[in-house]
């Protein structure tokens, strides 16, 4: 398998579906594309693997099966491997998981627009809107509800890493960059998160980059 990805210091998409790799157990080679270059454009045409329906990453190539959406990577490999290696065995737990990754997968604009991924970033005090406030607000309504019901047997929503920590990973890095307040519970989560052998690994990546993409340093949430 061959996964391509953008930078890891900016794209959220990229980790969802690295971690996924990971996840799955199964051996996959990694190529790393910069994005949004004064060439980005002409690059993402001309890089070999990514999926010309999208030109966007992540990209997962298994053969001659390409999968272009990290969801859906999660899912193919779910497939692959089984799916209780991504997703809870319970049915209540594994209903609220998927619905879980789903609404991540197609929700809070807002997060998104205002405190983009950006891994070595650090605002003090970022100001942003109340549509973020309540996007941040569903997100730890979820979280607690997860771990309260579903989160005795491990540190991650479900108790044990899931394809929902998947999805959650880059909201957990966003608030870390913004300085986003939480309660006890999610800084715990977070915490574990943020230690986990695989998250260490693509933050120490990030920073070690050399790229630096000046729209993401300057737009989102502004310190005091």
């Amino acid at each position: 398998m061959k996964l391509i990805i953008g930078n890891k210091n900016y794209s959220s998409w990229s980790l969802r579906g690295w971690l996924a790799c990971k996840q799955s157990g199964l051996h996959f080679e990694e190529l790393q594309v910069p994005l949004y270059g004064e060439d980005w454009d002409q690059r993402k045409k001309e890089t070999e693997g990514i999926a010309p329906s999208s030109g966007k990453v992540p990209v997962l190539w298994d053969g001659e099966g390409v999968v272009w959406d990290s969801l859906a990577i999660i899912e193919y490999l779910a497939d692959k491997v089984g799916r209780e290696r991504f997703w809870p065995k319970a049915d209540d737990a594994r209903a609220m998981a998927r619905s879980m990754a789903a609404e991540m997968h197609s929700s809070f604009a807002a997060l998104r627009v205002q405190c983009p991924m950006n891994v070595r970033r650090r605002v003090e005090g970022a100001k942003i809107d109340e549509a973020a406030k309540a996007d941040i607000v569903r997100i730890l309504t979820l979280w607690a509800e997860a771990r309260a019901r579903f989160g005795k047997g491990g540190p991650y929503l479900f108790g044990t890493f899931s394809a929902a920590d998947i999805m959650f990973a880059p909201v957990v890095s966003r608030f870390i960059s913004y300085g986003v307040g939480v309660p006890g519970f999610a800084l715990a989560y977070m915490e574990a998160m943020w230690e986990h052998e695989w998250m260490q690994a693509w933050v120490q990546a990030a920073e070690a980059e050399d790229w630096v993409i000046e729209q993401f340093e300057t737009s989102g949430a502004k310190g005091k």
